[in-house]
């Protein structure tokens, strides 16, 4: 288990150069846990006490209004990490984090990754870049609320998700989960999705959306 464990952690960003001793105690003291979709693994102001990797399955990052609103601040998939801030700060949970499929997810004590990225600086760098990263993430996602209409926020989004060499985005995206990162409704998502399939630039069926004209969405949004 620890040996299983330790690859996985190498196949991670944050852990790639670490040595194996610091690996492979960093992977006895681990614990994996499955999660149904739809549970919430972690909420807003819990303690950010753990370093989560996903081992499966995929899990949102979102924050939430009082009365129900949501909005989705990054999907992350199998090798992706979720609470280098915490890590890094030291402080609670800055969102919610929940399953939108079937997932396994291995936690990691915060004390060893902080003193491991101590230690070896190409994880502390690799800490600071992700954490970098996600606020360049934010940054990006707030000017794009701001100065961005809805169906450009679409296109951006439907851009930035991985697709096959036929611009087959997989895995898929319900529009409601579309909805949630781009602050809007399913009625008005469906809106702007009809828009783009009757100009060609994508095509619809059922959930899944081929980009059949990636290079024209991008001019329409701005990238």
């Amino acid at each position: 288990m620890t040996t299983d464990m330790t690859g996985v952690l190498r196949r991670t960003r944050l852990f790639g150069a670490v040595p194996d001793a610091d690996l492979a105690s960093l992977a006895g003291v681990s614990r994996t846990r499955a999660f149904r979709r739809g549970q919430i693994v972690c909420a807003m102001g819990d303690p950010g006490d753990t370093l989560i990797v996903v081992l499966s399955g995929r899990v949102k990052v979102a924050v939430r209004s009082a009365d129900g609103g949501e909005l989705t601040l990054v999907m992350v998939g199998p090798g992706g990490t979720l609470g280098e801030v915490s890590v890094a700060d030291g402080g609670p949970r800055s969102a919610d984090v929940e399953t939108v499929e079937d997932s396994r997810l291995l936690f990691l004590p915060r004390t060893l990754v902080q003193d491991i990225c101590v230690r070896v600086p190409a994880a502390g760098q690799a800490l600071a870049g992700s954490v970098a990263e996600t606020l360049r993430r934010l940054t990006e996602a707030a000017s794009d609320l701001v100065f961005l209409d809805l169906p450009r926020r679409v296109a951006k989004v439907l851009l930035s998700q991985s697709r096959d060499s036929v611009g087959l985005i997989a895995p898929q995206l319900t529009q409601e989960q579309l909805a949630r990162q781009v602050a809007g409704t399913r009625q008005s998502v469906n809106a702007a999705l009809r828009g783009f399939e009757r100009r060609g630039w994508i095509a619809v069926q059922g959930r899944a959306v081929t980009l059949r004209q990636p290079e024209v969405l991008a001019r329409f949004a701005g990238s």
